[in-house]
């Protein structure tokens, strides 16, 4: 397979025989025009308007899938019910001060916009994206965390392979990604990749917290990602994509002058143990909500 399996949005959300077929056999699928562009322009205005209010003077808290710095970070692992931000680890200069301005040196936003932002929570909550949920085979839906990708030119750090059960864990496993294109993604921006159908291997690494103040990942299947048929998931906005989390993905580090804004949203089903370990914990006053 050369390409990801790619399809027009499909009318209220309602997933073919066809695109259920083509989830199953590569663990992932693009949904073209699935959100209209304007609704698109709408969450990153808000998401510039969140960031405008956030001072990086007061948190450096940095996100980095190569050097890790955010397992012992309490900002980050507190961050379940809230709505945070987090840096490139290449936004400062030897003199500790951002290279570039505040959208354009931060990794992500996170972890529950949501529920605490009414505009997320428009645009996260849909009757056409609960339709699609419901057809994937989830019975008690609850959108766990969101993320605000924001890729930003020429320091928009490498995310490397992974695959998002690792640190979503439900017995039995039941996290889907759902990852909406902001603006264009493309090979030159540092656009995702996936392995189309090596979501059939085994869960790689399993993350957990050892402490309220440490998070650990553990290797708990030695065996290589599969080393071809490797295949850009390039993107265009409005475009959703949707996989297992079994699914391996990775991007590749922004060098453009492009950014590559996107927004994530991963939903488990209710029906499953969600273990106390997890990394990602919500206070009881925020319980895990679904479509409604």
């Amino acid at each position: 397979m050369t390409t990801l399996p790619t399809f027009d949005a499909p009318p209220n959300g309602a997933l073919s025989e066809e695109m259920l077929t083509a989830y199953r056999d590569a663990g992932v699928i693009a949904l073209r025009g699935f959100v209209p562009v304007e609704k698109c322009q709408r969450l990153r205005q808000r998401a510039l308007q969140l960031v405008d209010e956030f001072d990086p003077a007061e948190v450096r808290s940095v996100f980095s899938t190569t050097e890790q710095t955010q397992l012992d970070d309490r900002y980050f692992i507190d961050s379940g019910d809230k709505i945070r931000f987090f840096l490139e680890s290449g936004a400062f200069d030897d003199d500790g001060h951002l290279r570039q301005s505040k959208e354009q040196s931060l990794n992500k936003m996170g972890h529950a916009m949501h529920d605490l932002d009414p505009v997320f929570d428009e645009f996260s909550r849909t009757p056409e994206l609960a339709e699609v949920v419901k057809r994937l085979g989830i019975r008690d839906p609850g959108i766990l965390q969101s993320m605000y990708i924001f890729k930003p030119p020429r320091i928009g750090g490498e995310v490397v392979w992974h695959q998002d059960s690792t640190y979503i864990y439900t017995e039995p496993e039941s996290c889907i990604g759902f990852w909406f294109a902001l603006e264009d993604a493309t090979i030159g921006n540092g656009c995702l990749y996936f392995i189309p159908g090596a979501h059939r291997t085994p869960l790689k690494y399993r993350n957990y917290r050892v402490s309220d103040r440490r998070v650990t990942t553990e290797l708990v299947d030695d065996r290589p990602w599969p080393d071809e048929g490797k295949v850009a998931a390039e993107a265009a906005v409005g475009t959703l994509v949707i996989f297992s989390g079994r699914a391996p993905h990775y991007s590749g580090p922004n060098l453009s002058a492009h950014s590559r804004h996107a927004y994530t949203l991963h939903v488990i089903d209710k029906t499953c143990r969600y273990p106390e370990n997890n990394w990602l914990q919500r206070s009881p006053d925020m319980p895990l909500r679904g479509f409604t």
